[in-house]
């Protein structure tokens, strides 16, 4: 960027865009250490280190937790992987909360200081209407972690890699193969040209933006009422009980959704709102303003970071499973609609994946028929439990939610007891 006579290339978040501006002077090009780029009317060179391996038994599309448990399940179980992340830093940018319940955590991982920022056994859960506090319940909540998943994503992605499968960062997926109706691999742009990769089985991990399941005809879509918009400060200088998680629930705050607190130690929290898509009257980031404008304890801190996105609030996607192809985690809907939590739902389902796949392929069936057991077997790992908050969500809308009753409700599903 700083080549740029014109000051015409800006990177937003990790991919470089180049306004109206560029004269094609081709300083960038001569500049670019890893040759991505090319002038105009030029092929980019060939890349000659780090190939993508031209046929393989598994791809997964996604390196978060569900798509790096996928592949580290399916290398352990002998199938030859590769694992591609679009970004160029797998973990960056964090867009979650960052907490996990300690009993899930361990059937994967023991856990690690390294990527754990705080231990909590508490929680508080305030209900307001009209910016008055109605209902308060605070106590116990079952053994937690706050995570640093910048550094728990790359951890399960360098397992991965030990246990046998590839790993390519800034590889993202263009397209589909498809061979007699049935996907067979993937486009892949990989170091500036268009790689075509064939695999026997492709897991799509790629998150809540999910194009995966829907080049291959899956419905994906989330309506407005199921999609949360989402917006969270890192704040440092916050002086909060570092062993407890802070919920509050008020349409002022956060319409149809609710506000959190997780504390991240040394006087930094993530502190983040969700609302519900259809009925914010303004941006996620400005609810999050006046939250934190209105609490001191929050007000006195400074934000390091900020990040936004969508979670889905939905029913998981009714069919997981097509000919060559499995969705898990969030590119699944597989997260809680009554708290959005989804860490530990994406890594059972990469696992189920994993296993499934292996099945598959052992037996010469890579169809949907031949991976239907994934969707059987989520649904009896988490459809139950997802099914049941989604109806609860909707028997309790927004303007219902300021009541001992549903308090207790959300202190369950919260992990409080």
């Amino acid at each position: 960027m700083s080549i740029c006579p014109e000051d015409a290339i800006l990177l937003a978040e990790t991919r470089l865009v180049v306004r109206e501006a560029c004269t094609e002077c081709g300083l960038c090009v001569a500049a670019c250490p890893v040759g991505a780029l090319s002038a105009p009317g030029t092929a980019a060179p060939a890349a000659t280190e780090g190939r993508l391996g031209e046929h393989c038994d598994v791809v997964v599309v996604g390196a978060g937790p569900g798509g790096s448990t996928a592949a580290w399940q399916a290398a352990r179980l002998g199938l030859s992987v590769l694992l591609l992340e679009k970004r160029q830093e797998i973990g960056s940018p964090v867009r979650c909360a960052e907490g996990v319940p300690h009993q899930s955590l361990v059937d994967f991982v023991e856990p690690d200081p390294a990527w754990i920022s705080a231990i909590v056994d508490r929680a508080q859960i305030m209900a307001l209407d009209s910016g008055r506090v109605v209902q308060h319940w605070e106590g116990a909540g079952g053994l937690g972690y706050v995570l640093e998943r910048r550094v728990f994503d790359r951890m399960l992605a360098e397992r991965a890699a030990q246990a046998g499968a590839q790993v390519r960062v800034k590889a993202p997926v263009v397209g589909f193969l498809h061979g007699y109706g049935t996907v067979c691999g993937l486009q892949v742009s990989w170091q500036g040209q268009i790689t075509e990769v064939k695999a026997s089985v492709v897991i799509a991990a790629d998150g809540v933006e999910s194009r995966v399941g829907d080049w291959a005809g899956l419905d994906t879509q989330l309506p407005l009422e199921d999609t949360m918009t989402c917006a969270q400060y890192l704040l440092s200088g916050v002086d909060w009980n570092p062993a407890c998680l802070g919920y509050w629930i008020d349409e002022e705050i956060a319409p149809g959704g609710y506000a959190w607190v997780f504390p991240k130690g040394e006087g930094r929290a993530n502190v983040g709102l969700g609302i519900q898509a259809d009925l914010g009257r303004e941006t996620a980031l400005s609810y999050l303003t006046h939250f934190v404008e209105r609490e001191p304890t929050l007000a006195q801190g400074s934000p390091v970071t900020l990040v936004a996105g969508n979670v889905p609030a939905s029913l998981p996607c009714r069919e997981l499973v097509g000919d060559g192809l499995m969705l898990v985690g969030d590119a699944a809907r597989l997260v809680d609609p009554l708290t959005g939590g989804g860490i530990v739902n994406a890594m059972v389902s990469g696992r189920l994946a994993a296993q499934v796949a292996a099945e598959a392929l052992e037996e010469g069936d890579t169809s949907a028929q031949g991976l239907a057991p994934y969707q059987h077997r989520v649904e009896g790992a988490m459809g139950r439990r997802l099914a049941r908050d989604y109806r609860l969500r909707e028997r309790f809308p927004p303007d219902r939610r300021a009541t001992r009753t549903f308090l207790r409700i959300f202190a369950v599903a919260t992990g409080g007891k």
